[in-house]
């Protein structure tokens, strides 16, 4: 019997504790009749500055066309040949000045010196050491500089190979320079 009169208590204070389960209705708000007037209020002058918090974002990409430089195809100079003076004298057809010999054998640049050939491939070389030298931490935190240097460096060797060794070495001390940026 203790047991029925525990079960019917704790029965009656759950349902008791539960509530009631309908939603009461609040009453509807009067409308507002008069307008009323909205206040302005004014912005403090000296707001406190609030900096962003520094964010490791991945570097901006490149375009690897970006960086190449227009290379222009070398254009021999042009040579005025002045009119040659009409001679009174006849002379002998063997003794008749070539225009060839006047001016000087015209060529396309011809072959460049070979101390600047050898510096371009010296440079190459150096840049590809140092760049399978530099620790890989550093490469992919300075991944824009390190492309922009392997791009120089191709360049140069394909100036090379066609045989631009003023390019080639020009293109090699620009690699040269942005790696020891990326060194220090």
């Amino acid at each position: 019997m203790q047991k029925i009169a525990w079960t019917t208590l704790w029965f009656g204070l759950a349902i008791g504790l539960a509530g009631c389960r309908h939603q009461p209705l609040l009453a509807p708000l009067p409308p507002v009749m008069a307008p009323v007037a909205l206040e302005d209020i004014p912005e403090p002058d000296n707001l406190p500055m609030v900096e962003a918090p520094p964010e490791n974002l991945p570097p901006v990409p490149v375009s690897t066309e970006a960086g190449k430089p227009k290379r222009k195809k070398k254009q021999p100079p042009k040579v005025v040949v002045p009119e040659p003076v009409p001679e009174t004298q006849v002379a002998n057809a063997a003794e008749a000045p070539t225009p060839d010999a006047a001016v000087g054998a015209l060529t396309a640049g011809g072959e460049t010196n070979p101390q600047t050939k050898q510096e371009a491939e010296d440079l190459i070389a150096s840049i590809d050491k140092r760049l399978n030298a530099l620790p890989a931490q550093k490469v992919e935190e300075q991944k824009a500089q390190v492309s922009k240097v392997r791009n120089f460096w191709k360049d140069a060797q394909e100036a090379l190979k066609s045989g631009d060794a003023e390019g080639a070495k020009t293109l090699a001390t620009k690699a040269k320079l942005l790696l020891d940026d990326l060194e220090k």
